[in-house]
């Protein structure tokens, strides 16, 4: 019993400080949003802000009381030969959708994974434009629309998820808006083999494994490269949701902390369209 106490108590604290952490990190990223910035380029031809750099402060700044160590796509990674020896690790992407961020169309959220022996356990992504915040762990998927503060979480709604099951009614896809490429294509031709109507929606950053677990949309098939700290949040939401996010070759469950930080391809939603 008391095992099972200090766990429940892991989690909650856990939990309660990664969102803290995100829609306080929220609010900072709209102050630049809502100004003039400037757009800068890694070397692998991704756009960074100043809202990329100071989001992941503040949720470093929170997240590193717990002693538990951190991979982020703005902190350079430790070695796989120290990475492996932790049961435990956050997974972060202080601001998921740059592009979406630069072009200024709302499409971009805050993600916070913590993820035990590399399985997500809790995910936490607020869309700061939104206001809408999605939270997972062991007691269920929930979203809560119109927060702007952590102070009023006890006060709001918490929608619990629980995704959508398909029927030949209508199949809606979700997809990337910058990789949309012939994989994804042929993918969605061979669902139409299936399914009689097909709806294809796009949708920027997490927001689409979201999509997910709110059912609406049925499944987002991932054919084009994709980091940890991209998906590590929204597979927690969606996996507590009753949604599968797994593999394209093997069909096993996305894992995380691996030595290679990229994911590979994988299809998200009701299993019966994963194995389409």
């Amino acid at each position: 019993m008391l095992i099972f106490v200090v766990n429940l108590f892991f989690m909650d604290s856990n939990l309660s400080l990664a969102i803290e952490a995100a829609i306080e990190a929220g609010k900072e990223i709209l102050k630049i949003y809502d100004k003039d910035f400037s757009v800068e380029y890694k070397e692998d031809n991704s756009p960074i802000t100043d809202a990329d750099i100071t989001s992941n402060k503040v949720i470093v700044n929170h997240l590193k009381t717990t002693n538990i160590s951190i991979i982020s796509e703005e902190i350079k990674a430790d070695s796989y030969k120290e990475r492996v020896n932790w049961n435990f690790v956050w997974i972060v992407d202080p601001l998921d959708g740059t592009k979406e961020f630069v072009k200024k169309n709302g499409e971009f959220t805050v993600n916070i994974a913590l993820v035990e022996n590399g399985v997500p356990i809790l995910g936490v992504i607020y869309a700061p434009v939104k206001k809408e915040l999605f939270y997972a762990d062991k007691n269920g998927s929930f979203k809560v629309k119109n927060i702007e503060s952590f102070t009023e979480l006890d006060r709001k709604e918490k929608i619990k998820l629980i995704g959508n099951t398909p029927d030949e009614r209508e199949i809606i896809v979700v997809s990337s808006r910058s990789h949309v490429n012939k994989a994804t294509q042929d993918y969605i031709e061979k669902l139409k083999e299936t399914y009689k109507n097909i709806k294809i929606v796009s949708a920027g950053s997490s927001l689409k494994l979201c999509m997910l677990a709110e059912g609406k949309a049925h499944v987002y098939p991932r054919f084009a490269p994709i980091m940890e700290w991209d998906t590590a949040a929204g597979h927690a939401i969606c996996k507590f949701a009753g949604i599968s996010v797994t593999t394209v070759e093997g069909n096993k469950e996305l894992i995380y902390n691996k030595e290679d930080l990229f994911n590979p391809f994988f299809i998200a939603g009701d299993h019966r369209l994963i194995e389409s």
